[in-house]
């Protein structure tokens, strides 16, 4: 068992990872607990028995444990530094970082880092990636398409009853927080508003869970966006995102999200076609605890189509909380590391300059400076080319992991924490909004150490954003 502390008390931390921990009472106990809401870090402090924090410094130097959860909303990436930097084991929800210049940062440190992507443990995904290995793994793959539908986020997570979003986050810590996220934004992408931000929080918010199974099938993730969308509906909520292009091997991918407010039910489909047959993968919404994934397998019988289908009620955030034990216990690598991570950011980037590109709308920040996509080797990270669990190779004393790609070569930030640059400062964290910027957490907790959060409420939808 290990002592874990928990940063971010929002609507997905209490639906979904806190009742675990619970329910994993033979690995984790849980120590302490953080969010900018005094009464809900109290609240759960009480439940658990736990030391309640406002502040996300002050409990990493308090210490008395070995882990660290980061579930609050927005960039991580200076939060993940401190930390790290401490010595303790990260669980980081995604994203890890807005920027590839905090991703830099976190080079040398980040052996013991593990990027939250349950779906890449979801069972159902584990024996597609077997069954992908025996048909000749990511070579054998001629196309992977991925479909999301979306609804409103109140609508996944009303099963969990959790009340209205606190009332007690101070308005200037909210606001402090939503300008360091813009400033974030425009270093990432030369803006902080209009379709870019959109589609740059899309792909870093909920479509990298998409990208992680892309890498966990093709063995890397894209070599190219040479086609980017966005178009908004009614107006309302992110819109939709298109986006398409060519995966290492030569074979392709394509991704359509839309954000469809009144849409029934949750939907996520993923579909690897290979010459000899089809992996299609098909996830429920992604709160209901134990709700199974159906992964249906086609092939050839003769003359006939054999189809068969598999389902798992083993749930994918629980065996992530256990992978995640054993990177705090014995150094096992994680599926999504650093480098995996670090892919994502840049396939974030491509994809807003190539919108750019085909609409006119001016780009700038890191996106405009990438060099092209194939000057770069991929990162290895969540492939699965034999059908084995794929990790991240690390060397060195403090198992330094493989640079991300696209390095800025950027020293760690000097600043005092208000730009999220700095050390530890004051507690960032997400505001009072509901479900935050897709995938965030609603009421949000610490934040990064110099305010790293977001505040929830930044956007819809909310949630994991998966």
């Amino acid at each position: 068992m290990i002592r874990v502390a928990v940063a971010g008390l929002g609507v997905v931390a209490r639906a979904v990872h806190l009742p675990l921990l619970e329910r994993r009472a033979d690995l984790f106990d849980v120590v302490a607990v953080c969010d900018l809401s005094a009464g809900t870090a109290g609240a759960v402090g009480r439940r658990f028995g736990a030391a309640p924090y406002t502040g996300l410094a002050a409990m990493l130097d308090a210490g008395g444990f070995e882990g660290v959860l980061l579930l609050t909303s927005g960039s991580h990436g200076e939060a993940a530094r401190a930390a790290l930097e401490r010595g303790y084991a990260v669980l980081c929800e995604k994203p890890l970082a807005y920027t590839r210049a905090e991703a830099e940062a976190l080079r040398g440190w980040d052996a013991r880092l593990m990027v939250a992507y349950m779906k890449q443990y979801d069972p159902a995904v584990r024996r597609a990636a077997r069954l992908l290995g025996e048909m000749g793994g990511p070579a054998a793959v001629r196309a992977i398409q991925v479909t999301v539908l979306h609804p409103e986020p109140d609508a996944q997570l009303a099963f969990a009853r959790l009340g209205p979003p606190p009332g007690d986050v101070p308005p200037e810590a909210a606001r402090r927080l939503r300008q360091i996220e813009d400033d974030l934004l425009r270093r990432a992408v030369g803006t902080a508003e209009g379709p870019l931000r959109r589609v740059y929080e899309v792909v870093l918010t909920s479509v990298c869970h998409d990208l992680s199974l892309i890498r966990t099938f093709a063995g890397g993730p894209p070599a190219t966006v040479d086609h980017a969308a966005w178009w908004a509906g009614d107006g309302a909520g992110p819109g939709s995102v298109e986006l398409s292009g060519r995966l290492a091997t030569g074979a392709r991918y394509s991704i359509h999200w839309h954000f469809l407010p009144g849409h029934p039910a949750y939907r996520e489909t993923v579909a690897v076609h290979c010459e000899g047959g089809s992996l299609e993968l098909v996830f429920p919404a992604p709160y209901l605890l134990n709700a199974p994934t159906a992964l249906t397998v086609s092939g050839g019988d003769g003359d006939a189509e054999r189809r068969a289908e598999f389902r798992s009620v083993t749930e994918a955030f629980e065996e992530q909380l256990a992978a995640f034990h054993a990177l705090a216990t014995a150094g096992t690598p994680p599926l999504t590391g650093l480098a995996g991570g670090a892919a994502d950011i840049v396939t974030a980037q491509l994809a807003v300059r190539r919108l750019a590109e085909l609409t006119g709308l001016p780009c700038g920040g890191e996106a405009a400076e990438l060099p092209p996509y194939d000057a770069v080797p991929a990162p290895r990270d969540g492939g699965a080319s034999t059908g084995a669990e794929p990790h991240e190779k690390a060397d060195g004393p403090r198992g330094r992991a493989e640079a991300p790609p696209y390095g800025t070569g950027a020293a760690p930030g000097t600043g005092d924490g208000s730009t999220g640059a700095g050390a530890a400062g004051t507690p960032g964290g997400a505001g009072t909004g509901a479900a935050g910027t897709m995938g965030g957490e609603g009421t949000g907790g610490a934040g990064s150490p110099g305010g790293q959060g977001s505040p929830g409420g930044q956007g819809s939808p909310g949630g994991e954003g998966v």
